[in-house]
C-alpha cells in the first residue's frame, strides 16, 4: 500500500544518486506475509515509477527476502539502500561480496506528516465487500424446506455504506469468510462463480452440522437483485438477475433498514419448527408474487407479498420472534407498509417497505454491476 512513508524514503534514498527501486512481486509478498497485496504488482510499479524521486523501477523476479538479486545484477548499483525495517545481515553480506555500499535509513516522516506503515494502514482500511439483504423466500435455500416445495429466494447485494452490526441478518458470517479470500473487495470475475467458491469455502465438507444457505454467498457476490430457485438441493438450479436501473432505483426508494439488536448468544431460531408443504407453498407463492410486483414497480402488491413472505417464515420458524422483536416492529407499524427481519431472525435488522423514506432509517444502496 503506497503511502507517504514510502515517498519520504524514496526522497532520502535519491540523495545518493539516480534511484532504481525493486518491488516485490504479488507472489513473493503473499508467500512472505501470507496475504494478498492490496494493489497488484502492475499498479504498484506504475505508481512507483510516477514518483519524481525514482529514476526507474522493476518487479523483482526472484522470491523470498532476497528476491532482488537479479535486479541488483541488472542495475549494478553503487549504493544499496534499505529502511530500518528491511535491513538484515544477509543483505549486508550480499552487498559486501559485490562491493556495494550498504545504507540503512531510519523511518522519518516528511515535515508535518505522521509516520506511516503498511501494517498500520491495513488496520485502518475498511473492507469494501458488500452485504446481503434477503427480500423474500428466506429458508427455502435449506433442502429440508425446499424438498417439501420448490421455489425462489430473492436477495440483493448492497454497498457497505454503513457499519452494520454482526449477527444482524445481513450475512456477516459469510462476509467474514469472504474476507479471508478477498480482504478488501471482490475480484473482477464471473459473479456466480465467485458465489460458488465462497459457498464451498464457508461450508467445508469435513465439518458436520449446519450448512450456511447458498443465498448468503449469492447475495454477497452477485450484484443487483437476484432470485434463485431451490428444489431440494443446496445450490439453486436457476438464478435470474435484474440489473434494470429503473427497477433498482425504485426498490431503493421503497426499502430501508432499521437496526434492532444482535441475535443473542445461545439463541436458536430452529427450535419448535412447524414446516409443512402448505406453509412452504405459502412462502414460495409470496416470493413469486414479490418478484413480479418489483418487476412491475407495484408498491401495494410488493408490500402485500413482502408481508406474506415474512408471515410464512415465522409460521414455520416461530423461534425467529425472540423477545424484544415485536416491540421493535410495533414502533414502525404506522410508518411502514410491511416489514420483516433480515436473515434467520432472532434479532438484527428490520427491512421495511415504505411509501416515503421516514426519518431514522438506513437507506439501502444496491450494488450495481459494472463491466469487467
Amino acid at each position: 500500500m503506497l503511502h507517504s512513508g514510502h515517498v519520504a524514503f524514496f526522497r532520502e534514498a535519491s540523495r545518493f544518486g539516480d534511484l532504481y527501486v525493486g518491488i516485490g512481486s504479488d507472489k513473493t509478498i503473499e508467500d512472505l506475509k501470507n496475504r494478498k497485496t492490496v494493489y497488484s504488482e502492475k499498479e504498484r510499479l506504475f505508481m512507483v515509477k510516477a514518483i519524481r524521486y525514482v529514476t526507474d523501477a522493476y518487479i523483482n523476479p526472484g522470491s523470498g527476502m532476497m528476491d532482488f538479486v537479479e535486479t541488483v545484477d541488472r542495475v549494478k548499483p553503487d549504493v544499496f539502500v534499505v529502511n530500518s525495517d528491511g535491513g538484515s545481515d544477509v543483505k549486508r553480506d550480499f552487498c559486501r561480496e559485490r562491493g556495494i555500499e550498504y545504507v540503512v535509513l531510519e523511518r522519518e516522516p516528511a515535515a508535518g506528516l505522521q509516520a506511516r506503515s503498511t501494517t498500520g494502514l491495513r488496520r485502518e482500511v475498511k473492507s469494501h465487500l458488500p452485504y446481503r439483504i434477503d427480500i423474500a423466500g428466506t429458508w427455502i435455500d435449506q433442502p429440508y424446506v425446499s424438498h417439501l416445495g420448490a421455489g425462489w429466494a430473492i436477495t440483493a447485494s448492497i454497498e457497505p455504506n454503513h457499519d452494520f452490526m454482526e449477527r444482524g441478518g445481513m450475512s456477516t458470517s459469510t462476509r467474514n469468510a469472504a474476507k479471508k479470500i478477498w480482504p478488501y473487495e471482490l475480484p473482477d470475475y464471473n459473479e456466480e462463480m465467485l458465489a460458488r467458491l465462497l459457498f464451498c469455502f464457508e461450508n467445508n465438507p469435513e465439518n458436520e452440522g449446519h450448512v450456511s444457505g447458498a443465498q448468503d454467498a449469492i447475495g454477497i457476490c452477485m450484484s443487483g437483485l437476484n432470485r434463485h430457485y431451490y428444489d431440494g438441493r443446496y445450490w439453486p438450479s436457476r438464478i435470474e438477475s435484474c440489473h434494470d436501473e429503473e427497477i433498482l432505483s425504485w426498490l431503493e426508494n421503497h426499502v430501508c433498514l432499521v437496526p434492532m439488536f444482535p441475535r443473542r448468544p445461545g439463541c436458536s431460531v430452529v427450535d419448535n419448527t412447524d414446516i409443512t408443504p402448505a406453509k412452504v407453498k405459502d412462502l414460495t407463492g409470496a416470493a413469486e408474487r414479490c418478484w413480479q410486483a418489483i418487476m412491475a414497480r407495484d408498491l401495494d402488491a410488493f408490500a402485500r407479498a413482502f408481508a406474506d413472505s415474512f408471515a410464512a417464515q415465522t409460521a414455520m420458524f416461530p423461534g425467529m420472534m425472540q423477545p424484544g422483536v415485536a416491540e421493535h416492529i410495533d414502533a414502525w407499524r404506522d410508518k411502514a407498509l410491511a416489514w420483516k427481519m433480515l436473515g434467520a431472525g432472532g434479532g438484527g435488522h428490520l427491512l421495511l417497505v415504505v411509501d416515503r423514506m421516514p426519518e431514522g432509517v438506513i437507506p439501502v444502496k444496491i450494488r450495481r454491476k459494472y463491466p469487467l
